[in-house]
Protein backbone atom coordinates (compact mmCIF):
# COMPACT_ATOMS: atom_id res chain seq x y z
CA UNK A 1 0.00 0.00 0.00
CA UNK A 2 1.62 3.08 -1.01
CA UNK A 3 2.37 5.42 1.58
CA UNK A 4 0.72 9.15 1.97
CA UNK A 5 2.49 11.70 2.60
CA UNK A 6 1.91 14.07 5.55
CA UNK A 7 0.69 17.72 4.72
CA UNK A 8 2.77 20.24 6.76
CA UNK A 9 1.36 23.35 6.87
CA UNK A 10 3.95 26.23 7.59
CA UNK A 11 2.58 29.85 8.96
CA UNK A 12 4.17 32.54 6.40
CA UNK A 13 6.63 34.51 7.37
CA UNK A 14 5.27 38.21 7.42
CA UNK A 15 2.71 36.38 9.97
CA UNK A 16 5.54 35.64 12.13
CA UNK A 17 6.24 37.41 15.04
CA UNK A 18 10.09 38.74 15.11
CA UNK A 19 10.24 38.28 19.31
CA UNK A 20 7.95 36.57 20.98
CA UNK A 21 5.73 38.38 23.34
CA UNK A 22 6.16 38.20 26.83
CA UNK A 23 3.87 39.31 30.45
CA UNK A 24 6.10 42.21 30.21
CA UNK A 25 5.29 43.38 27.35
CA UNK A 26 1.40 43.36 28.25
CA UNK A 27 2.75 45.58 31.39
CA UNK A 28 4.31 47.89 29.92
CA UNK A 29 2.82 51.53 29.80
CA UNK A 30 2.53 53.15 26.26
CA UNK A 31 5.31 55.44 25.35
CA UNK A 32 3.26 58.32 25.19
CA UNK A 33 1.09 58.12 28.40
CA UNK A 34 3.87 59.73 31.00
CA UNK A 35 4.24 62.53 28.86
CA UNK A 36 0.89 63.72 28.62
CA UNK A 37 0.21 64.09 32.11
CA UNK A 38 3.23 66.01 32.49
CA UNK A 39 2.68 68.47 30.09
CA UNK A 40 -0.55 68.76 31.73
CA UNK A 41 0.19 69.51 35.18
CA UNK A 42 2.69 71.95 33.85
CA UNK A 43 0.25 73.75 31.62
CA UNK A 44 -1.83 74.25 35.03
CA UNK A 45 0.95 75.02 37.02
CA UNK A 46 1.73 78.15 34.94
CA UNK A 47 -2.03 79.22 35.00
CA UNK A 48 -2.08 78.77 38.47
CA UNK A 49 0.95 80.89 39.58
CA UNK A 50 0.12 84.13 37.19
CA UNK A 51 -2.70 85.18 39.09
CA UNK A 52 -0.74 84.58 42.62
CA UNK A 53 1.95 86.68 41.35
CA UNK A 54 -0.29 89.70 40.06
CA UNK A 55 -2.32 89.73 43.18
CA UNK A 56 0.85 89.51 46.05
CA UNK A 57 1.67 93.16 44.02
CA UNK A 58 -1.76 94.79 43.80
CA UNK A 59 -2.08 96.31 47.79
CA UNK A 60 -4.64 99.20 47.34
CA UNK A 61 -5.23 101.66 50.56
CA UNK A 62 -8.25 101.04 52.01
CA UNK A 63 -11.45 103.77 51.93
CA UNK A 64 -11.56 104.25 55.56
CA UNK A 65 -7.40 105.09 55.95
CA UNK A 66 -8.15 107.77 52.42
CA UNK A 67 -10.83 109.12 54.41
CA UNK A 68 -9.17 109.81 57.92
CA UNK A 69 -6.25 110.83 56.03
CA UNK A 70 -7.83 113.65 54.02
CA UNK A 71 -10.17 114.81 57.10
CA UNK A 72 -6.63 114.92 58.51
CA UNK A 73 -5.68 118.01 56.69
CA UNK A 74 -8.19 120.48 56.93
CA UNK A 75 -6.91 120.91 60.37
CA UNK A 76 -3.32 123.12 58.74
CA UNK A 77 -5.93 124.33 56.22
CA UNK A 78 -8.33 125.74 58.54
CA UNK A 79 -5.35 127.15 60.93
CA UNK A 80 -3.75 128.68 57.72
CA UNK A 81 -6.56 130.50 56.53
CA UNK A 82 -5.61 133.49 58.67
CA UNK A 83 -2.63 134.17 56.60
CA UNK A 84 -5.39 135.21 53.04
CA UNK A 85 -6.48 138.05 55.29
CA UNK A 86 -4.58 140.56 52.75
CA UNK A 87 -5.10 138.73 49.43
CA UNK A 88 -8.98 138.69 50.01
CA UNK A 89 -8.93 141.99 50.87
CA UNK A 90 -7.47 143.22 48.24
CA UNK A 91 -9.03 140.70 45.83
CA UNK A 92 -12.60 139.71 47.05
CA UNK A 93 -13.09 136.88 44.28
CA UNK A 94 -11.09 134.88 45.58
CA UNK A 95 -13.50 134.21 48.29
CA UNK A 96 -15.53 132.92 46.02
CA UNK A 97 -13.98 129.26 45.86
CA UNK A 98 -14.03 129.28 49.86
CA UNK A 99 -17.67 129.70 49.96
CA UNK A 100 -18.38 125.80 50.27
CA UNK A 101 -16.39 125.43 53.25
CA UNK A 102 -17.75 128.21 55.39
CA UNK A 103 -20.53 126.86 57.29
CA UNK A 104 -17.90 124.21 58.29
CA UNK A 105 -15.27 127.02 59.18
CA UNK A 106 -17.69 129.08 61.20
CA UNK A 107 -18.50 125.78 62.78
CA UNK A 108 -14.98 124.72 63.69
CA UNK A 109 -14.06 128.29 64.96
CA UNK A 110 -17.60 128.30 67.14
CA UNK A 111 -16.29 125.30 69.37
CA UNK A 112 -13.90 127.05 71.96
CA UNK A 113 -10.33 125.69 71.84
CA UNK A 114 -11.29 123.31 68.40
CA UNK A 115 -7.78 123.80 67.54
CA UNK A 116 -6.33 122.53 70.23
CA UNK A 117 -8.37 119.36 70.61
CA UNK A 118 -8.13 118.85 67.28
CA UNK A 119 -4.55 118.52 67.32
CA UNK A 120 -4.15 116.17 70.17
CA UNK A 121 -6.94 114.19 68.57
CA UNK A 122 -4.88 113.74 65.51
CA UNK A 123 -1.77 113.01 67.10
CA UNK A 124 -2.82 110.78 70.14
CA UNK A 125 -5.77 109.23 68.13
CA UNK A 126 -4.49 108.66 65.04
CA UNK A 127 -0.35 109.08 64.72
CA UNK A 128 -0.12 107.14 67.81
CA UNK A 129 -2.23 104.69 67.45
CA UNK A 130 -0.21 101.65 66.34
CA UNK A 131 -3.90 99.29 65.43
CA UNK A 132 -4.49 101.65 62.74
CA UNK A 133 -2.66 101.20 59.36
CA UNK A 134 1.12 103.45 58.41
CA UNK A 135 -0.67 105.42 56.05
CA UNK A 136 -3.41 107.02 57.65
CA UNK A 137 -1.15 107.59 60.85
CA UNK A 138 1.87 109.38 58.19
CA UNK A 139 -1.05 111.49 56.62
CA UNK A 140 -2.12 112.69 59.89
CA UNK A 141 1.36 113.43 61.43
CA UNK A 142 2.05 115.35 58.16
CA UNK A 143 -1.25 117.33 59.04
CA UNK A 144 0.61 117.91 62.54
CA UNK A 145 4.01 119.00 61.41
CA UNK A 146 2.32 121.34 58.86
CA UNK A 147 0.30 122.63 61.49
CA UNK A 148 2.88 123.39 63.92
CA UNK A 149 5.48 125.27 61.90
CA UNK A 150 2.33 127.49 60.88
CA UNK A 151 2.22 128.92 64.14
CA UNK A 152 6.55 129.77 64.08
CA UNK A 153 5.53 133.18 61.66
CA UNK A 154 3.08 134.17 63.75
CA UNK A 155 4.88 134.00 67.04
CA UNK A 156 7.71 136.13 64.95
CA UNK A 157 5.26 138.49 64.10
CA UNK A 158 4.76 139.19 67.66
CA UNK A 159 8.22 139.15 69.04
CA UNK A 160 9.76 141.63 66.44
CA UNK A 161 6.07 143.49 65.77
CA UNK A 162 6.83 144.50 62.41
CA UNK A 163 4.17 147.21 62.42
CA UNK A 164 1.16 148.75 60.76
CA UNK A 165 3.22 150.63 58.03
CA UNK A 166 6.17 151.44 56.28
CA UNK A 167 8.13 148.40 54.90
CA UNK A 168 7.37 146.11 58.11
CA UNK A 169 3.85 145.83 56.68
CA UNK A 170 5.01 144.97 53.22
CA UNK A 171 7.39 142.44 54.61
CA UNK A 172 4.48 141.53 56.75
CA UNK A 173 1.93 141.04 53.36
CA UNK A 174 4.29 139.22 51.77
CA UNK A 175 5.07 136.45 54.38
CA UNK A 176 1.23 136.19 54.53
CA UNK A 177 0.49 135.75 51.05
CA UNK A 178 2.85 132.93 50.30
CA UNK A 179 2.39 131.00 53.26
CA UNK A 180 -1.12 131.43 52.00
CA UNK A 181 -0.56 130.10 48.88
CA UNK A 182 1.41 127.15 50.24
CA UNK A 183 -0.59 126.53 53.12
CA UNK A 184 -4.01 126.12 49.72
CA UNK A 185 -1.19 124.11 47.36
CA UNK A 186 -0.51 121.45 50.21
CA UNK A 187 -4.60 121.17 51.22
CA UNK A 188 -4.91 120.41 47.52
CA UNK A 189 -2.46 118.59 46.97
CA UNK A 190 -2.61 116.26 50.45
CA UNK A 191 -6.66 116.28 49.45
CA UNK A 192 -5.97 114.90 46.05
CA UNK A 193 -3.45 112.44 46.51
CA UNK A 194 -5.00 110.91 49.78
CA UNK A 195 -8.71 110.18 48.13
CA UNK A 196 -6.29 108.19 45.30
CA UNK A 197 -4.59 106.07 47.99
CA UNK A 198 -1.07 107.94 46.86
CA UNK A 199 1.20 109.66 49.75
CA UNK A 200 1.94 113.00 49.06
CA UNK A 201 4.90 115.23 49.01
CA UNK A 202 4.93 118.13 50.78
CA UNK A 203 8.08 120.29 51.50
CA UNK A 204 10.18 120.28 54.36
CA UNK A 205 7.10 118.62 55.93
CA UNK A 206 7.20 114.72 54.70
CA UNK A 207 11.41 114.75 56.20
CA UNK A 208 9.84 115.93 59.45
CA UNK A 209 7.30 113.51 59.60
CA UNK A 210 10.03 110.25 58.65
CA UNK A 211 11.73 111.76 61.50
CA UNK A 212 9.18 111.26 63.77
CA UNK A 213 7.59 108.18 62.55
Amino acid sequence: MASIPLLRFTLPKTLKPKTPLTPHHLLLPHPLKPTIPKLLQAQKAQTQTKPNSISATYNPIPATDRLISAVAYFLPFFNGLQYGRFLFSQYPSLTLPFQPILPLLSLYRSIPYASFVTFFALYLGIVRNESLNRYARFNALQAVVLDVLLVVPMLIQRIFSPGQSGIGLKLTMMMHNGLFVFVVGCFVYGLVSCILGKTPYLPFVTEAANRQM
